[in-house]
């Protein structure tokens, strides 16, 4: 009975973050995106009007032909709601409910590699390739991480542990593009291993793109491993210490318990919910921070897609993009907060 009211009040919670931030984003952009979609009304409008000569025919003059394209967007934007202003209840409200159910309307300026202008289907388009470059990465990191970091803390003062925290302190010192673009440098022109684009020259219909895309992958994914799992290993190393020093593991000590098992079965088992909790938010960070990473490298995913359409101010992709990515992150931390309350019983029973 706890753990559905625990779960239940924290789905009641996300969603209320949901909506604030869906809120914000709306808020900041209204004026805006009022112009775009009251210009993607009167594009549509004449576009549909001249693709059928007769039309234009039946018009003795052209101003009585412009006052019907001008009549027909009209009606258009009263039947759409437009006729409101953004800031109107009414208007938020409606523009908040298409965006909870995904419909993010056409792209202003970009489109997806099949030509279609549909902003859900441009970011169902990009995400899976987001997902499967950060979540990979992630995971490599996470393992070295939580192995090295174990290593360190139970053997503090080692010579293991002075080049984990020095590699910590160097790896996080140097931003991601720096390091990117030496290893482009590096391995795609000086040792030519790998192709300097992260995007395959083969479109996706092809049967090969999948290996090729794996290929293309590669580089930038031992990229944000290098540059990650010094941090991580330092992160789980300090929690071990901590760790190792309560008195339950003195206690092992002295039972004759045996120091492999007091390390992964005992300890490791105990600074699992930080861990976790770490691990939860590296993988929606990356997700959200995957801009500068996916510009350097021409990965083609959503962080590209967010670059490009910050570039040409594509508000409807941008609506988008924030929108998924913030489900992404919230869903990341109720994850996280039901594994924390798995390892953790008092924090699901609020004792």
């Amino acid at each position: 009975m706890a753990l559905k009211k625990y779960v239940a009040t924290r789905l009641v919670t996300m969603f209320g973050v949901l909506m604030i931030t869906l809120f914000l984003t709306v808020s900041l952009v209204g004026s805006n995106m009022d112009t775009i979609l009251k210009q993607g009304v009167v594009f549509q409008v004449r576009g549909e009007i001249t693709a059928d000569p007769s039309i234009a025919n039946s018009f003795s003059s052209t101003e009585e032909f412009e006052e019907f394209i001008q009549s027909q967007i009209d009606q258009r934007i009263e039947t759409l709601g437009l006729d409101e202003p953004w800031y109107s209840p009414q208007r938020i409200g409606l523009t908040m409910y298409k965006i909870l159910i995904l419909d993010f309307g056409n792209a202003t300026f970009l489109t997806s590699d099949a030509g279609s202008t549909d902003v859900k289907e441009i970011i169902l388009e990009k995400l899976p390739r987001t997902i499967l470059l950060f979540t990979t990465a992630t995971i490599i990191i996470s393992i070295i991480g939580i192995f090295l970091g174990t290593l360190s803390g139970s053997k503090v003062g080692s010579v293991l542990d002075r080049i984990t925290s020095s590699f910590a302190i160097i790896s996080s010192s140097f931003p991601v593009w720096w390091i990117g673009m030496l290893m482009i440098f590096l391995f795609a022109f000086v040792y030519q291993i790998f192709p300097a684009r992260a995007t395959p020259a083969i479109p996706p219909s092809d049967p090969d793109y999948v290996f090729s895309l794996l290929y293309h992958m590669a580089l930038p994914v031992i990229t944000i491993v290098l540059i990650g799992f010094g941090a991580w290993a330092y992160l789980v190393r300090n929690f071990m210490v901590g760790i190792m020093q309560e008195d339950f593991i003195t206690s092992k000590r002295v039972m004759g318990i045996s120091r492999k098992k007091i390390i992964y079965k005992h300890a490791l088992k105990n600074a699992a919910p930080p861990i976790v909790t770490i691990l939860a938010l590296s993988l929606s960070g990356s997700l959200g921070g995957a801009i500068i990473t996916e510009a350097v490298f021409d990965w083609p995913g959503m962080g590209r897609l967010y670059f490009e359409a910050i570039t040409v101010m594509d508000l409807p992709i941008i609506i988008g993009a924030t929108y998924i990515l913030t489900v992404f992150f919230l869903i990341s931390i109720f994850i996280a907060d039901l594994l924390y309350g798995y390892f953790d019983p008092r924090i699901r029973t609020g004792q």
